[in-house]
């Protein structure tokens, strides 16, 4: 299927294929292929495609309430935010619909945060090849200047540096007195799967005690299990003041939420911030169950084990492979890194079964559903490297 789409702003690139249905990681079009899917909604579908115990569960909710607004108590909000301070032990939650509004939001809260310390103009560090979204703040604090081109003039007030780079940091705090807070994606997502390390990320909170800035970790794409842990700053045995959250939340489903521990969690009273869609029962039901079922299922389990299991293999073929740069990652997130762009690697992958994305140019990135399988990894390794091999051994466009 390539129809045309005269009515649709071209904002996307498409593939020449739309989707029907799914069934736990495999997809069918509109004219009955089949696909692995090894994108996962953009690591959105946490539970796959058409989960038997999330299904029911969203038919009822469907059939009870869908949207009320926020002038009403919302009991699932309770229920979710309760979830979700236990599993992170912060202490309150905002909800909102997308990564891009947490974001947002928890940009606004570093502001008012300066603000009411006495900081007129306050300053958040964000990093090098991160990705916070596409409005125009998130945009500003995004580190790509390729989605930045055409929006200018950006939103001052955002400091840059290197990941992983303490002097950098150390630097910013002598020389920066306005200063208010750390913002950065525990792994890079858009910018080419790039961890944070662990230790980093202990000198930041470290860093952020000592001068009272908040500490505020982008696990839109690395939370919610994905890495094996519910959130992967957890693997550092730390705590952020501010933690946006989104993409596997929902299960697909839309929504997001703004997870706060103490510093930051009273920062916005009423008429600071809000959302019409926001927090709404057919998202919270949906955040709800998908938590529930995710630990039934021991899904942050299985992420880690399939995730080394994937990892591994990919190593294996690609071991000593000119071209291939690294294999890098944790869990179900992993990025190829080769040595030289590779995004008709898409439409290549989507015409042998296999549902991948590419990004920062030359990163296969691999964010598959948390249920997949080892015989599913495997079968994702048996038709990925093949292609990239044969990628690897033609000539450079």
């Amino acid at each position: 299927m390539n129809a045309p789409e005269p009515h649709v702003m071209k904002t996307y690139g498409r593939l020449p294929i739309a989707l029907s249905h799914g069934r736990g990681c495999w997809l069918w079009d509109t004219d009955g292929r089949k696909y692995l899917d090894g994108l996962g909604g953009i690591a959105v579908n946490t539970l796959g495609h058409a989960h038997p115990k999330l299904v029911p569960a969203l038919q009822d909710q469907v059939s009870k309430l869908i949207h009320s607004s926020n002038y009403y108590h919302v009991p699932l909000q309770e229920q979710l935010a309760a979830k979700l301070c236990e599993l992170s032990r912060l202490t309150n939650v905002f909800f909102c619909n997308s990564g891009l509004e947490a974001n947002e939001g928890a940009l606004k809260i570093a502001r008012k945060f300066g603000h009411d310390k006495g900081i007129d103009r306050p300053e958040i560090i964000v990093y090098e090849k991160a990705f916070h979204g596409r409005s125009i703040a998130t945009l500003s604090a995004t580190g790509n200047p390729k989605v930045q081109a055409g929006f200018g003039p950006l939103v001052e007030g955002f400091v840059r540096v290197p990941l992983n780079d303490l002097a950098a940091i150390e630097e910013a705090a002598r020389t920066r007195p306005n200063v208010v807070a750390v913002f950065l994606e525990v792994i890079q997502g858009e910018g080419g799967i790039n961890p944070t390390q662990l230790d980093y990320l202990r000198a930041l909170r470290k860093l952020c005690d000592e001068r009272d800035w908040l500490l505020m970790l982008d696990e839109v794409q690395c939370g919610i299990g994905r890495t094996g842990k519910w959130f992967a700053h957890q693997w550092a045995g730390i705590q952020p003041d501010v933690m946006p959250l989104a993409k596997g939340l929902g299960s697909g489903v839309p929504v997001g939420a703004i997870v706060c521990g103490p510093r930051a969690a009273n920062v916005l009273g009423p008429g600071n911030h809000g959302t019409t869609f926001g927090g709404n029962p057919l998202a919270m039901r949906a955040g709800v169950e998908t938590l529930r079922i995710m630990e039934e299922e021991r899904l942050l389990e299985n992420a880690a084990a399939v995730g080394a299991h994937l990892k591994a293999a990919l190593e294996r073929e690609f071991k000593g492979l000119p071209g291939v740069v690294e294999v890098r990652g944790q869990g179900l997130m992993i990025g190829i890194e080769l040595a030289r762009p590779c995004g008709e690697l898409l439409g290549r992958a989507c015409e042998a079964g296999l549902l991948i994305s590419v990004t920062a140019d030359k990163v296969i990135r691999l964010v598959p559903s948390l249920i997949l399988t080892r015989e599913e990894a495997d079968q994702l390794v048996a038709i990925l490297a093949p292609l990239v091999k044969e990628f690897l051994s033609s000539p450079a466009a």
